[in-house]
């Protein structure tokens, strides 16, 4: 027992590059902890850590490394990921190093060594969604552990007037990471959208699958449709976004 101890112990000293998730309430089950436990194991030949902070560890893979989630008063804000923001206290359970977060409802598809070994302080997706700002997109960030408290710091400061300002914790996020001067995003197509990229327009939506990424190496679903979702075929927006069966997912979701 003592032996084992002693490997796991200098195993957690030797190694800096952390993969890291959150699962708290009941949006995402253990299910999908596990399958992006799966996904990230096929997918990376650098030593990790992957760390899953959560308020509930049942169903989950014992495989997986299990912290708390880091504190972070939100309450009276819309649920927009706002607890995200507890990774950067100054004190990160017992990570070191760097973390490269992953949202529970990516698909990777391909090797992701590149992402831990990017350099930069912080770096995030470039949003789809605004083109002509700043804003990044927080399904895949990496930041420096334990380096960026101030960031919590401004949320306090701000208080609930966060809103007025930013619609979501990645728009804060990108502004906080801006005026820092370290805001930097991941390379084109490294990170593709399956509403952006792989949904066909109305009405050819009704007859074709959704397009298969070829050369991106990680698929963000973002809202709805969710991975689960898209597999089993969606109807949302008054038919305009039908989304039919997607079951190439299978190759790289359901295994």
């Amino acid at each position: 027992m003592q032996a084992h101890s002693n490997r796991y112990l200098m195993r957690k000293i030797m190694i800096d590059k952390n993969i890291i998730c959150m699962k708290w309430g009941t949006k995402f089950g253990a299910s999908y902890v596990n399958r992006l436990y799966d996904m990230v194991e096929r997918n990376t030949t650098i030593p990790h850590r992957f760390v899953c902070f959560t308020d509930d560890a049942e169903g989950l893979n014992p495989n997986i490394e299990t912290r708390p989630l880091p504190f972070l008063d939100d309450e009276g804000l819309p649920e927009k990921a706002w607890k995200k923001l507890g990774l950067f206290t100054d004190k990160l359970a017992d990570l070191e190093g760097e973390a490269l977060f992953l949202d529970l409802d990516i698909v990777i598809l391909h090797n992701i060594d590149e992402f831990l070994t990017a350099t930069g302080d912080f770096r995030i997706i470039k949003d789809w969604d605004f083109p002509n700002d700043i804003i990044g997109n927080s399904s895949v960030f990496k930041f420096k552990v334990n380096k960026h408290s101030d960031i919590i710091e401004n949320f306090y400061k701000e208080g609930k007037d966060i809103r007025k300002r930013y619609k979501n914790e990645q728009a804060f996020l990108s502004h906080q990471m801006y005026d820092k001067g370290i805001l930097q995003y991941w390379n084109d197509g490294w990170c593709v959208s399956f509403k952006r990229n792989c949904l066909w327009k109305f009405p050819i939506n009704y007859f074709k699958v959704p397009k298969e990424p070829k050369s991106a190496k990680i698929l963000v679903f973002h809202g709805r449709p969710n991975p689960e979702q898209a597999y089993e075929g969606y109807w949302g927006k008054g038919g305009f976004r039908y989304v039919k069966p997607t079951k190439w997912l299978d190759k790289y979701w359901n295994k």
